[in-house]
């Protein structure tokens, strides 16, 4: 089964090298414009990922996703009028 996983950014010379990138993880998006792939790689073994990618003669650079690192719970600094008044007060 799949652990965790984090992505890669890695910005390539050329995209004829993207059918390479497999091997290295999983490849989620490839950009023509902008010669980039995202892929996906076990959290465990992403150090050496990014030393055998960063290695390659194809590859410019490779940054990794501070996704998973981020606080994505928010709080709402106003609180919604809308919400604050009740319906039922009236009846």
């Amino acid at each position: 089964m799949i652990g965790n996983r984090i992505g890669l950014a890695v910005w390539l010379h050329s995209l004829k090298y993207v059918r390479q990138m497999r091997k290295y993880g999983n490849v989620h998006y490839a950009s023509k414009k902008m010669k980039y792939v995202v892929l996906y790689c076990d959290e465990s073994s992403v150090d050496q990922t990014m030393e055998r990618l960063q290695s390659l003669h194809y590859v410019k650079k490779v940054n990794k996703s501070m996704r998973p690192y981020l606080k994505t719970e928010f709080q709402n600094s106003k609180p919604d009028k809308a919400k604050e008044y009740d319906y039922k007060m009236g009846i």
